[in-house]
């Protein structure tokens, strides 16, 4: 590929866009305010914000939000359900679990209301045999009265359908000559696995998308069209890879977390090049931080995340977890006198009170200016307003000074977002001490140092462009396809020739769909794993195979090792069930010049101040900033520093020695 490469995130707040040129490794880059409720504004700002010839741009790679927050919201498109007759309430059931862990009381929204979800005769059994037909009369007239109550998709999910989808294939010729559009939903198709309420909950996700997810794509394809692009229009799945925009609303679901996945794909990228395989990857933005695990520079892609509470999407998607601290995240006192911060948050408008744009809660920001990491001079009498209100609603209420308090804003953000990574390296047997953090996020450098340190993690290293990654992430980021198909049975009575069968058959439709992309690769490859637990066991562990012929014995020891090395415990008289067979087939896309990210030709030949001021760490240091597009290559030195750029400001604390790479990343080494 010669042409232009754009890659363009729509977060909360920012939509970010960078755009590579391949021959001579240019870089042009562009943070606008995201557009709502139309985010396809926000991506056309970029562009024109960039001073980008749309007709000159050979493909345009585009992460989105869009159903995350529909589904997060509950802006959803009205869908029906029709389901095997007794179950009805699967969505609502669940697994037995609660909303809060302590207490009696909890709310919880199903994505498809009672009024909309029919039943309908028809049985399969768990080995895919009919116990009681399809009643077709019953199912029309469901689908029928679904249509006029104004439901726009539909899901057709019948029970044991992964084992035999006759039905389910059935049902949907039928509804495909009734219902008025395309989207209809069968559970298997979208996920062939069992467990009705998993496989229900993601295809009813599925459905409930489709629409705004279709008509967001189309109408910014359009608008891109109409200002002279002319090619394929890709955007990023969860899984971390990409889907062509006029396939993308097949399968919406796979969108969700489509945003973190690409930051996440761009960390691995980063740190491959970087020589750093281990990453603790930490994405804080303006309404909220995003962890994730890299072990062996491989971006953890799970099938069993569950968005939020009561909503498992059983997808594969990039293992990201997200809490609600961002430097919008709204800092205040409660009922009962405690500080709290987030999970509010003021988002882009009004935003801080220190944007100046009419909020007046106190928020992670206005903390950060407060105590110096941030630039005064930049906001203006804003400024002013923001001390103002930490004073007012935090420093005197808990009796403190505003400096004070506002340490205590940015400590207890920090424990949040402390707790998320420890949710995915300690809770997952691994030792934070033994990995980088990965920081970056509009935000995400201002906090990494103290992190570390709090997490005894030994190195960070922040980006060329923390405010821009996962933008960065969508111009990396490989064509992938994830199948997964259920055989739950023991290992040991497995017909291990149809194991092999079914992971060849995946592994040629992937590569079958991949080569229908219009896209230059380096070369296609597959990785093959299996879903597995001991007998009487719920929980599932992946566990990597080496080909798609593995023997019996082969995975046997591979799942030993792996639950082993999990729950450091053996179980050698309980036999392995082999659940679920997954086949990921990956396109690798070529890989392009990191190094020009900061371009070359803004680099000094020393690095000189470009000011010095106050900065609050235990107390007022006068502290050198630094503007880091200036900084040569190899500097270094010891904290306290602040570093300055276009898209965040990074802080390195006293104590923390830090060196700038050939690429223009940051490696700060910790004081633990």
């Amino acid at each position: 590929m010669t042409g232009l490469v754009a890659g363009v995130d729509v977060g909360g707040t920012f939509t970010d866009l960078v755009i590579f040129d391949p021959a001579s490794g240019a870089v042009r880059l562009a943070k606008v305010p995201t557009t709502l409720p139309n985010q396809s504004g926000g991506v056309l700002d970029a562009f024109h914000e960039a001073g980008a010839d749309l007709a000159g741009i050979d493909l345009i790679v585009h992460g989105t939000t869009t159903t995350t927050n529909a589904v997060l919201e509950r802006q959803l498109a009205k869908t029906g359900l029709i389901t095997t007759q007794g179950f009805r309430d699967v969505l609502e059931l669940g697994r037995r679990t609660r909303p809060q862990a302590y207490g009696m009381h909890g709310h919880f929204t199903p994505v498809i209301p009672r009024d909309l979800r029919i039943e309908v005769p028809e049985r399969m059994d768990a080995r895919g045999r009919i116990v009681t037909p399809l009643d077709e009369a019953a199912l029309t007239a469901a689908i029928l009265r679904l249509r006029d109550q104004g439901s726009e998709a539909l899901v057709i999910h019948f029970l044991h359908a992964y084992a035999n989808p006759a039905h389910e294939l059935r049902a949907g010729e039928i509804a495909k000559d009734l219902w008025p559009n395309d989207y209809i939903t069968l559970g298997h198709k979208l996920l062939s696995e069992s467990r009705e309420y998993e496989r229900g909950v993601t295809a009813a996700v599925n459905a409930s998308v489709q629409p705004l997810l279709e008509r967001y794509v189309a109408r910014l394809a359009g608008e891109l069209a109409a200002k002279g692009y002319g090619r394929d229009l890709l955007v990023m799945n969860g899984n971390g890879g990409m889907v062509a925009a006029k396939d993308v609303a097949k399968e919406a679901v796979k969108t969700v977390m489509s945003g973190p996945a690409s930051g996440v794909m761009a960390a691995v990228a980063t740190g491959r090049r970087a020589g750093v395989a281990n990453l603790l990857t930490y994405d804080m933005g303006g309404t909220s931080t995003d962890v994730a695990m890299i072990r062996g520079g491989v971006a953890p892609v799970s099938s069993e995340i569950e968005v939020e509470y009561a909503m498992p999407i059983h997808v594969p998607m990039v293992d990201v977890r997200t809490v609600g601290a961002g430097g919008g995240s709204i800092a205040r006192i409660d009922a009962g006198g405690m500080l709290r911060v987030g999970p509010e948050s003021a988002g882009s408008t009004p935003g801080p009170v220190c944007y100046g744009r009419g909020g007046t809660r106190v928020t992670i920001s206005d903390a950060n200016l407060i105590l110096g990491r941030l630039p005064a001079s930049r906001f203006g009498q804003a400024a002013e307003a923001a001390h103002a209100a930490m004073r007012d609603q935090i420093a005197e209420p808990l009796g403190l000074s505003v400096e004070a308090a506002a340490e205590a804003v940015i400590r207890i953000a920090n424990t949040h977002m402390a707790g998320a990574i420890r949710m995915v390296s300690i809770s997952m047997g691994a030792d934070p001490r033994d990995f980088a953090l990965f920081a970056f996020g509009g935000a995400g450098p201002l906090h990494a140092v103290a992190l570390a340190k709090e997490l005894n993690v030994p190195k960070v290293l922040i980006p060329a462009r923390p405010g821009i990654t996962n933008a960065l992430g969508c111009v990396v980021a490989d064509l992938r396809h994830d199948f997964v198909r259920t055989l739950n049975r023991p290992l040991d009575g497995a017909d291990m020739g149809e194991v092999h069968g079914v992971l060849a058959a995946q592994e040629a439709e992937g590569r079958r769909l991949i080569g229908l992309e219009r896209i230059a690769l380096t070369r296609v490859r597959a990785e093959y794993s299996a879903d597995m637990q001991f007998v009487g066991q719920t929980h599932l562990l992946r566990v990597p195979l080496p080909s798609a012929a593995p023997s019996r014995e082969e995975v046997q020891r591979l799942f030993e090792a792996a639950y082993l090395a999990r729950f450091r415990v053996e179980l050698p008289t309980i036999r392995a069930n082999l659940v679920n067979l997954n086949v990921s087939v990956i396109g690798e896309r070529p890989a392009l010049d990191l190094s020009r990210l900061i371009d070359p030709a803004d680099r000094r030949a020393t690095a000189e101040p470009a000011s010095v001021r106050p900065v609050w760490f235990d107390g007022w240091q006068d502290t050198p900033v630094y503007w880091r597009d200036h900084l040569p290559m190899g500097w270094s030195l010891q904290g306290p520093a602040i570093v300055e750029q276009m898209d965040t400001t990074v802080v390195i604390d006293p104590g923390a020695r830090v060196t700038q790479d050939g690429d223009g990343n940051l490696v700060i080494e910790v004081s633990t």
